[in-house]
């Protein structure tokens, strides 16, 4: 573990305990080198922030030096590498300086990513499980051995026994193939990383205002006149992200309010830290809201005419005077008023959060509390405002996009029989075959579709294996796991994962990397490990936290025995029967399926969200020209992307011919919408309960409709006297899907919404924004205790919610709330990031750059507790939680946490319980740090909507090992 400081003590750091690790194992000569250059590599990168990366080894000499640009595949701020090529070999990189996203920086693993892919411990060929050890096989052997027992599988207990779990490492045109690769094996079964790290923001949020994504971008934080930021580490999990926000508050003297119950990095910069209980946001933004209406600082006029049920919140918010507030998150009334004063005084300001608070069994609440926050003070659809929520792999925010979920298709679109119509038009395929591919189930006298059923989520795939088959809500259990670019060290709940594992009838690995997927299980037979390609082997679009798409160019051909994610997709799709069908309008080449032929595919279907304007040959313009756009607006000024967005953030509107510029700052109506401009969208309805839903008077620059309106069909056209602007073409699409029922967002021509877009008018209609969220389990968000609480007094006054059964699985709340585990496990147990490391952080631990600047698996104790404990800085430490794990790590005596509160990273694995695993990966694939995972004894609980898990609010015991 390496640490500066400690109770104010510099101490040097532990170079030596890395190579002594490896020292311990017999090495032979390349080993040996591979090792001792690790010591040095450790002090290159600390230096390579916004400098050049040489290769480890020397270049051919004579070879022309080519130059390609990729993005980072790390975090969501879409850095640009550009990397310099000899010879097919990638010998150096540097930051990209055009970049208007990243300026030139780089982080430690941004600097370090060329180790990524050209990395020595990556898994080179695919492997099998053989009597308990790995062997080596062909890609033939493996694809048929794997397919022939999944259609034994399929056969004998139904397509929905088969999990397809993917990826927010895929690129777009990959995420897209895999959801459609689902559809056509069968199931929605299938789910990425976004439903454990922000599946309850796009929840929260879509039900707020229509859309589920960041409003606004890192960049337009410039204009920002104050940040507000909770549940986030930015200045470890998204480094560059740290430089838009400093601009803002050394240029704009914004104040940086950080809410958190760690001191972070972040926290360092902030002007005001708010340290409160883990699990307790709710109630923290009622009480700055308690100040706000108290005073009559909200702002009156935005919340008339564009906000619906603020009432209904002022009677919630009532309850949260200061006293309350203190008692539930221990934050100081005082403390708050002079937040909701810096706030109220310095607007536009912005909202920033991350996984703090969206990973609770109420992360629903939370994100709608934040957005709430906004609407009141009417920071929204404003430049320097808005919701910048930090995404967290590189393409997660464009995997959620793409359909990588349970519950819907590309675009959002849900799993209803008219979203499968529209998606069998934009396949060209027989909506009856593809029905026949989904099973039929009969359960209590009633026949379910399991097409328009929601899949198992990633964060309960363990109950699909384990839980007794008459309470799942499917045919059969899972009886096979693909994990397709997934760590499960990630997720909650591991001795039972390991459990689940060892159940399986077939477990199957794709990564570049092996995973604790190979180590964490006892299995025998019947486990597979394909090595996929890093993004920088092939080619395709990514898309940042902002919705900018960028495209990459292929750095190096597939290293190893490596495919590209989507040549696998492809082999499958052979051995399943239905290539033909599935890329009908895709070319293949050999057996690697055309990138930009599967662009222009979801370019013609995802009208929801706007993902049709940007055809490859668009966003290659872009990567090109990024130095004729402005860093803070991200407009182009002159040149050939003129007035264009940079990377066409979505909503792009209709057809790429139509030339939209891409929407920068969502629901800003002072701009027409043809230029980027949007009003709040019309997703909810146009009345409730008698009230009206849509926007009162105002609407975006000159829009022919001066009032809220409903979303765009053929009949609203018709009814307006428009539907003469459509052309022919246009005209007989609209009829070929419904006639005058067709709605905009199933217009394979993309006329309605050009129509709508000439009289400037937004096609999904201009609406409120909703507070009250009716078809949700807490209409108005409210304050519940996690499940796993020390704070006993609060649970009767804020429990949750009762049992049930949801995403086909039972879910536990009451049952496990009632229990007290507070006396036996006292101290309350959060996580998060390290800026060395990301994810379940097999690769970076595998980069030798990055595995010298963290060493050893920690956790974070304060000092009253520590001396309570007896326990001493960096000794080892056992740390137990409630069901049963325990983890021995090092214990770090610090005042970041405050008193009953620890801390632990989320980015180890390899050990399991005080043992290591190291043996059981295979041969030279072994990361070079291994180390516990917090999530050995992070506990059961699940968000009430999305069953995202809770990582943020358990419970653990800390003792001397």
């Amino acid at each position: 573990m390496l640490r500066k400081k400690t109770n104010g003590v510099a101490k040097g750091p532990r170079a030596g305990s890395l190579l002594s690790s490896l020292a311990a194992r017999t090495l032979d000569r390349r080993q040996f080198l591979t090792a001792s250059g690790v010591a040095v590599g450790g002090m290159a990168a600390l230096s390579l922030t916004s400098g050049r990366v040489e290769a480890a080894t020397p270049s051919t000499e004579g070879g022309e030096i080519v130059r390609k640009k990729s993005v980072c595949t790390h975090c969501s701020v879409g850095c640009t590498v550009e990397a310099e090529v000899q010879n097919g070999t990638w010998i150096g990189q540097e930051p990209g300086w055009d970049s208007p996203f990243n300026l030139g920086a780089h982080c430690a693993k941004g600097a370090s990513v060329r180790e990524h892919a050209h990395g020595e411990r990556r898994l080179k060929s695919p492997m099998k499980m053989v009597n308990g050890q790995w062997q080596k096989i062909s890609w033939d052997q493996a694809i048929n051995e794997i397919g022939d027992k999944m259609l034994q599988i399929r056969e004998e207990s139904g397509p929905d026994s088969v999990y397809w779990l993917g990826s927010a490492k895929f690129s777009n045109e990959q995420a897209y193939l895999f959801r459609k690769f689902a559809g056509y094996w069968g199931t929605n079964n299938v789910d990425h990383q976004a439903r454990i790290c922000h599946s309850t923001t796009v929840a929260g949020v879509a039900n707020t205002w229509g859309y589920g994504a960041m409003t606004n971008s890192y960049n337009d934080i410039h204009n920002s006149k104050a940040i507000f930021l909770i549940g986030g580490n930015p200045a470890e999990a998204h480094p560059v992200s740290l430089l838009h926000i400093l601009k803002a508050k050394e240029e704009n003297n914004a104040p940086l309010i950080v809410c958190d119950p760690r001191f972070t990095r972040t926290a360092a910069h902030a002007d005001e830290f708010v340290r409160f209980r883990p699990g307790s946001d709710v109630a923290l933004v009622w009480g700055i809201l308690w100040h706000i209406f108290e005073n009559g600082w909200e702002d009156k006029e935005f919340i008339r005419t564009r906000v619906w049920g603020m009432d209904d919140i002022r009677k919630e918010v009532k309850r949260w005077n200061p006293a309350e507030v203190e008692r539930v998150t221990g934050a100081p009334g005082a403390q708050l008023e002079r937040v909701a004063r810096t706030l109220v005084n310095s607007r536009p300001g912005t909202v920033i959060w991350c996984m703090g608070g969206t990973q609770h069994t109420n992360g629903n609440n939370n994100t709608r509390a934040y957005c709430i926050l906004q609407l009141a003070l009417g920071n929204m659809g404003v430049a320097g405002g808005g919701t910048n929520i930090f995404r967290g792999h590189d393409n997660v925010q464009g995997a959620t996009d793409l359909g990588v979920l349970a519950d819907t298709l590309p675009g959002y679109y849900g799993l209803a029989a008219g979203s499968w119509a529209h998606w069998a038009r934009v396949w060209e395929e027989d909506l009856e075959w593809l029905k026949g591919r989904f099973a039929m189930w009969d359960k209590n006298g009633k026949t379910k579709a399991m097409m328009n059923e929601k899949g198992i989520p990633v964060s309960r795939w363990i109950d699909g294996v384990l839980e007794a088959k008459e309470n799942l809500e499917q045919p059969d259990n899972t009886r096979a796991m693909v994990l397709w670019g997934h760590a499960p060290n990630s997720q909650t709940r591991m001795l039972e994962m390991k459990e689940a594992m060892e159940k399986l009838d077939l477990l199957v690995v794709v990564d570049p990397y092996p995973t604790v997927s190979a180590v964490l299980h006892d299995r025998k037979e019947g486990a597979y490990l394909l090595p996929a390609t890093t993004q920088f082997e092939t080619y395709g679009s990514v898309t940042a936290s902002n919705r900018s798409l960028q495209w990459r160019e292929k750095v190096v051909e597939p290293l190893f025995d490596s495919k590209v994610d989507h040549e696998i997709m492809k082999l499958f799709a052979d051995k399943f029967g239905f290539t033909d069908r599935m890329f009908r309008n895709i070319a293949i080449e050999g057996d690697e399926p055309s990138i930009e032929d599967i662009t222009r595919e979801f370019n013609r279907g995802m009208w929801t969200i706007g993902y049709t304007g940007q055809s490859p040959e668009r966003l290659k313009k872009h990567m090109q020209y990024q130095h004729h756009f402005d860093r803070t607006t991200l407009r182009a000024v002159g040149g050939p992307c003129d007035g264009d967005t940079y990377g066409l953030p979505w909503p792009c509107w209709g057809t790429p011919e139509m030339n939209h510029p891409g929407t920068h700052v969502l629901y800003d109506m002072s701009l027409p919408v043809s230029k980027g401009g949007l009003t709040f969208r019309a997703r909810f309805g146009v009345e409730r309960d008698g009230e009206n839903l849509l926007a009162e008077g105002v609407y975006s620059k000159n829009s022919e409709i001066k009032d809220g309106y409903p979303e765009f069909t053929m009949q609203m056209l018709m009814d307006l006297g428009w539907d003469k602007d459509l052309t022919a073409e246009e005209r007989a699409s609209i009829d070929a899907v419904a006639g005058a029922a067709t709605n905009w967002k199933t217009d394979l021509s993309g006329g309605i919404q050009r129509v709508a877009i000439k009289h400037e008018c937004a096609p999904f209609g201009n609406a409120k924004a909703r507070t009250v969220v009716w078809n949700f389990p807490d209409p108005v968000p409210l304050h519940r205790e996690p499940l796993y609480t020390s704070r006993r007094d609060l649970v009767q006054d804020y429990p949750t919610y009762e049992d049930k059964t949801f995403w086909r699985v039972p879910t536990l709340y009451e049952s496990i709330q009632k229990k007290d585990f507070s006396k036996d496990f006292p101290i309350i147990l959060t996580s998060g990031r390290l800026v060395e490391y990301e994810g379940g952080g097999d690769e970076t631990r595998s980069n030798p750059w990055l595995a010298e600047l963290q060493q050893e698996m920690f956790i974070e104790v304060n000092p009253r507790d520590a001396h309570n404990l007896n326990i001493r800085d960096g000794k080892d430490v056992w740390v137990a939680g409630p069901e049963g794990g325990r983890i021995k790590v090092k214990a770090m005596i610090t005042e970041r946490v405050g008193e009953g509160v620890a801390f632990m990273p989320f980015h180890f694995g390899g050990h399991l319980q005080g043992e290591s695993l190291r043996d059981k990966y295979p041969k030279g694939s072994d990361p070079y740090v291994l180390g516990e995972s917090t999530n050995t004894i992070q506990t059961y609980g699940y968000d009430s909507v999305t069953q995202m898990q809770e990582t943020k609010a358990t419970l653990c015991a800390i003792m001397p090992a």
